[in-house]
């Protein structure tokens, strides 16, 4: 009977311990998913960004976005190609001064080209406002090995509406190097335009296949994560006269029937995360993605 009464203690006082260390476990986690939705909801009401930047919130979701992909203000981030700096606008503030944030851009070569100026405009923006002061500009070349950041240095690998540019080759080289610049357990966060199933791409210029990309991505050694429609937009059917072009922001038919697609809204778009696995080793890497 003494045996039993300790027996049954011993069960008790281990319950309650793991009790314990679940609730504090999950007290933990919701404390740091506050701190981090707290640090992005600053950020994207911050009064560097513009009227018009903020008027996309609602087609791109950038809180629900980067807490989907896991993002906390502690963070390694690259963002590839930042283009105008739209996402630059709320993950440089958010990381200021606890994390980092690489701007993986193309690189001015001197020429006068989209390449080169489109760099210069980015060193303008960041040099504008000292929300930018910490982002670190490295070298991004389209379709050729790049270093996005140190090896295995970035917690968090972001690319948004880009995978339409590069074509296949370009996107396995993009993922491959992103694969080198995270961290083992380190995510790459895909956001692009989505081609429904059926449709062949020549009728719906700009979207790009989810099932595709899933597969480039686990070629170069991800593991796919998640999938999330925060994204999504059930209007869009994909197939207009210029493309996904056709749609805001761009609006390429201009006043051709502009009521309709402002209608639409922005595209639909695939929201993925993939998992580099915690075990790999950079001498698989090479070997694999050399």
């Amino acid at each position: 009977m003494t045996q039993l009464k300790s027996l049954k203690s011993l069960l008790l006082t281990a319950t309650l311990g793991l009790t314990a260390f679940t609730s504090a476990n999950l007290y933990a986690h919701a404390t740091h998913s506050h701190a981090a939705n707290k640090a992005l909801e600053k950020a994207v009401a911050g009064e560097h960004r513009s009227a018009k930047n903020k008027a996309r919130d609602k087609y791109r979701h950038p809180v629900e976005t980067l807490t989907f992909f896991g993002f906390s203000p502690e963070m390694t981030v690259v963002e590839i190609t930042p283009g105008g700096g739209w996402y630059t606008e709320i993950l440089a503030p958010a990381l200021k001064g606890k994390g980092k944030l690489y701007g993986a851009h193309y690189p001015d070569t001197g020429e006068d080209n989209y390449y080169s100026n489109s760099r210069k405009k980015l060193e303008k923006k960041l040099a504008s406002n000292v929300v930018f002061s910490e982002v670190v500009l490295t070298d991004f070349v389209p379709r050729k090995q790049s270093e996005l950041a140190p090896q295995g240095s970035a917690d968090l690998v972001l690319t948004f509406r880009n995978l339409h540019n590069w074509r296949a080759a370009g996107v396995e080289q993009v993922f491959k190097d992103a694969f080198n610049a995270l961290k083992p357990g380190g995510v790459l966060g895909v956001v692009e335009h989505r081609l429904p199933a059926g449709v062949a791409p020549e009728n719906a210029k700009g979207y790009v296949s989810e099932s595709e990309t899933i597969k480039q991505a686990k070629a170069v050694g991800f593991r796919f994560a998640a999938a999330s429609e925060i994204n999504a937009n059930p209007k869009d059917m994909a197939q207009h006269p210029k493309g996904v072009w056709t749609l805001p922001p761009v609006l390429r038919l201009g006043d051709t029937d502009k009521a309709k697609y402002l209608a639409i809204g922005e595209s639909d778009r695939m929201t993925l995360k993939f998992v580099k696995p915690a075990n790999t080793k950079f001498s698989d890497f090479k070997k694999q993605n050399k």
